[in-house]
């Protein structure tokens, strides 16, 4: 960040999403966050984060001071809490790489907005509340994503897809909202040779080949259960198939689970290993057939490039930003045509050469992406700020 007439900022950044913790969120808050503290040679920050991911982020620059925010997010406490925590710190500005701003906010702020699932799928079904109490939440949910995107200095997206669903929902002026894409994790960026595993590590998972793909959450959205329905079909023809769900174990995938076994009472060729580390992950997609991401809604879609990164072919939904992020590196199918997903995804599994062509394509649709252009243009959008 250039030089804004020799005072030095302050700037936080709210980091209790950083890591594992955080899922998706996690992900790009910790890529972010380890990246423009280090880029940033001239401001100080504090980064705020949980007791949970508290010992996890290491900075190595003594104008990166940590504080404990024991709050959790999308509580009342998380309202009162944090605006304390942030007037306390003398801030000039503060970054939110997430919707859930605090009401109270006392300074000037930036916040990321990755997708309006919240708004355009609110179903009872993405939660585990009452009808009542989940209607009441969506309710304060959705102002405050107003009150966020209305009152922010600066508004990021990460794509342009988003970018023009938050003008067009919030009615603000589309050169408020700045994209920055997302990048690919530099750990899955590296050969398999780098990493040590061997054929107990893989089958410790119970997978056995050939099988299908997806990484991610299991909130219904991601329409998981019509994956399902659609391979019940495929593996008629193909019994020799798995399909394999990786995921964090939670409500939303124990509900998946009870889906697959109105098709499979025993022995069922869908398999939940739950969580999984990088370096196993990246075991998963390079020896995958193929990577299925039925979505029908996504702000970015990370995990199909993640997939590319490792060289598996890739098929997805053509909804929302992932034609934008995908390019002509996948195939795509309709997701609420069941038909065409059942005969896009057998073409992939049916054509070797489509693979091969595929995995050459995402290799370089890859490229398009860096975390560390990300965290650049995160500094951009700061500077920017404090410009104005």
């Amino acid at each position: 960040m250039r030089k804004n007439k020799g005072k030095i900022k302050r700037i936080g950044i709210d980091a209790r999403f950083y890591g594992p913790i955080g899922k998706g969120l996690g992900r790009y808050t910790k890529e972010v966050v380890d990246r423009v503290v280090v880029l940033d040679k001239e401001n100080e920050y504090i980064v705020f984060l949980s007791k949970e991911n508290f010992d996890e982020f290491i900075p190595n620059n003594p104008k990166v001071k940590k504080v404990l925010a024991d709050v959790h997010w999308y509580t009342l406490a998380e309202q009162i809490i944090m605006p304390y925590l942030i007037w306390q710190a003398r801030l000039d500005l503060m970054h939110f790489p997430h919707f859930n701003v605090p009401i109270l906010t006392p300074v000037k702020f930036v916040v990321t907005i990755h997708d309006l699932i919240l708004t355009k799928f609110p179903t009872i079904r993405a939660t585990t509340l009452s009808p009542l109490f989940y209607k009441l939440k969506n309710r304060i949910y959705r102002i405050v994503i107003w009150l966020a995107v209305r009152r922010a200095r600066a508004v990021i997206a990460v794509s342009q897809f988003t970018k023009d669903d938050i003008a067009r929902q919030f009615k603000i002026k589309p050169g408020k909202v700045v994209v920055t894409y997302e990048g690919v994790s530099g750990l899955l960026n590296k050969k398999l040779s780098d990493f040590s595993h061997d054929k107990e590590t893989f089958l410790g998972y119970n997978i056995g080949s050939p099988f299908l793909l997806y990484v991610g959450n299991a909130y219904p959205h991601k329409n998981l259960e019509g994956l399902v329905k659609v391979f019940s079909v495929i593996h008629g023809k193909r019994p020799d198939l798995s399909l394999v769900l990786v995921g964090r174990q939670d409500y939303f995938y124990k509900r998946v689970e009870e889906f697959s076994r109105k098709y499979w009472d025993k022995e069922s060729p869908v398999i939940f290993p739950g969580f999984v580390p990088d370096e196993n992950l990246k075991i998963l997609y390079s020896q995958a057939l193929a990577y299925v991401f039925p979505s029908f809604y996504e702000g970015f879609g990370l995990p199909p490039l993640e997939a590319m990164a490792c060289g598996c072919p890739v098929i997805s939904s053509n909804k929302s930003s992932l034609p934008e992020i995908l390019g002509q590196a996948a195939i795509y199918f309709n997701p609420e045509d069941e038909g065409e997903m059942i005969k896009q995804i057998e073409k992939i599994i049916e054509d070797k050469n489509l693979r091969q062509e595929l995995v050459k394509k995402g290799y370089e649709q890859v490229k398009k992406y860096s975390w560390e252009k990300c965290a650049k243009e995160t500094l951009g959008v700061y500077e920017k700020v404090f410009k104005n």
